[in-house]
């Protein structure tokens, strides 16, 4: 849906966080005579001074069918869910869902974008892509849900000869009939099932980055078994974590059998971050670069904020946040970061009705110092684990973060990790995972401490 077609519509912007904003922006720029609705919460309105514009109206009731059918085209915010009754009413009556990452990739079809997604590493990926191809010397965009609505770069000038986006599963849903040059699937496991509804649709509307199996080429991760599993028809498609390609071995980052860069030189800890490097490698070889002359640069790579990211020491023990972890499977990535190491873990968060048995039976096998459960679902998570009969682990429980912070000190006397990695989302408590990931390192004594913002968005 291009602007000429915006243009003749009833329209409303649904949702007026970093993507409805960008979405205002845009159609101000192109359509400044333009009547737009602004459907939002009413402490979203009393942020904003809207006064200036006398052709925007702002609704602050509860959205229902009947006032989202009096819009023939909503620009729909990637957090809320196009499933459910009340949209199903709402198109019956005429009215046409879409988000700015459709409105973006129509205005750029034929623009060569690497489009990255996967339940997690997807961010850090992203960024080590764009680092990799900006040291080759490519004019490169990075953005999309990494921190940049892809609205805020509709029109650069000069144009990048590559956009590197990173998708979640909110967005892929809305790529429509855009064909990536290469499309990235990192791994599968079930998330936002809130969102989607349950799991098998949660994988279609994943595996919808592969645009119909027509995306130039696939990188696809070989050691996740429901990927591979999905995808085992795709001709064209490049595989990371693979004896034949990017994988690694004996300390080291590997193409086939040769030996590229010891992981130990990487700024990047853990397995699963080991796994991304391959992954960014096994992009940009799919791009037509030599990986393996490119593979030196990822040793300047500067680490993501809030994933595992070192917030300060005291007294031997060091603070870890990690508060970007949103799913069982990343805290347990985590966990294997500091193995052998006394660790303290904070989880819990907003209960998207995610399955923690794996988690819990992975822990009876290898389990940290002390679990700290923070809030209502993390009392939850501490209950199974509790049934479980977990041996060698303290089970605890906290109200909030700092209280949570306190109990994981007392468990440390003589050093170790305090890792916050919650393997759910921040909605509980915070506005986003970075205020959570703020407020730990406040708890833990460095409110001073400036944790910083994702490095290298935009074009460059």
């Amino acid at each position: 849906m291009n602007f000429e077609h915006i243009a003749r519509r009833k329209i409303a912007i649904w949702g007026y966080g970093a993507e409805g904003q960008a979405a205002l922006t845009v159609l101000r720029q192109r359509l400044p005579d333009k009547p737009v609705a602004l459907i939002m919460t009413a402490d979203e309105a009393a942020q904003w001074d809207f006064s200036a514009d006398p052709l925007l109206t702002v609704y602050t009731e509860e959205p229902t069918a009947g006032l989202l059918g009096q819009f023939q085209v909503i620009i729909k915010s990637p957090g809320i869910s196009p499933y459910g009754e009340m949209c199903d009413w709402a198109r019956f009556r005429g009215s046409r869902f879409i988000s700015g990452t459709r409105i973006w990739f129509t205005e750029h079809a034929d623009d060569r974008s690497i489009c990255i997604t996967g339940t997690k590493g997807k961010s850090t990926v992203s960024a080590m892509v764009a680092h990799l191809l900006r040291s080759a010397g490519q004019r490169t965009a990075l953005a999309g849900n990494i921190g940049m609505p892809l609205l805020e770069l509709l029109d650069p000038d000069p144009a990048p000869e590559w956009w590197v986006i990173e998708l979640s599963s909110f967005q892929t849903v809305e790529l429509g009939d855009a064909v990536p040059a290469v499309a990235v699937v990192l791994n599968l496991s079930p998330e936002h099932l809130d969102w989607h509804g349950d799991v098998e649709r949660y994988y279609r509307d994943k595996l919808k980055v592969l645009a119909g199996d027509k995306a130039d080429v696939a990188v696809l991760n070989a050691a996740d078994a429901e990927l591979m599993k999905r995808t085992q028809h795709i001709e064209r498609r490049v595989l990371f974590n693979h004896g034949s390609g990017w994988h690694t071995a004996d300390g080291w980052i590997c193409d086939g059998s040769v030996q590229v860069l010891e992981v130990s030189a990487l700024p990047l800890h853990g397995r699963h971050n080991h796994s991304n490097v391959c992954a960014a490698l096994a992009i940009v070889e799919a791009c037509g670069f030599a990986a393996r002359d490119l593979a030196k640069h990822l040793i300047e790579f500067k680490p993501l904020p809030h994933r595992l990211q070192l917030v300060g020491e005291v007294d031997g023990r060091r603070y870890v946040n990690d508060s970007i972890a949103t799913t069982p499977a990343a805290t347990l990535e985590a966990l294997n970061a500091f193995d052998g190491q006394p660790v303290a873990l904070l989880v819990g968060g907003f209960d998207r009705g995610l399955d923690w048995s794996e988690f819990v039976a992975a822990v009876a096998q290898k389990a940290p110092r002390a679990i700290v459960g923070i809030g209502e679902h993390g009392g939850r998570i501490i209950d199974l684990l509790a049934n479980k009969g977990i041996a060698d682990c303290k089970l605890l429980k906290a109200l909030e973060i700092a209280a949570a912070v306190t109990v994981a000190e007392s468990e440390l006397a003589r050093g170790g990790v305090v890792l916050l990695s919650p393997g759910a989302p921040s909605f509980d408590a915070f506005r986003d995972y970075r205020e959570r990931g703020q407020a730990f390192a406040s708890a833990a004594g460095f409110s001073g401490v400036a944790l910083g913002e994702v490095p290298g968005l935009g074009v460059d």
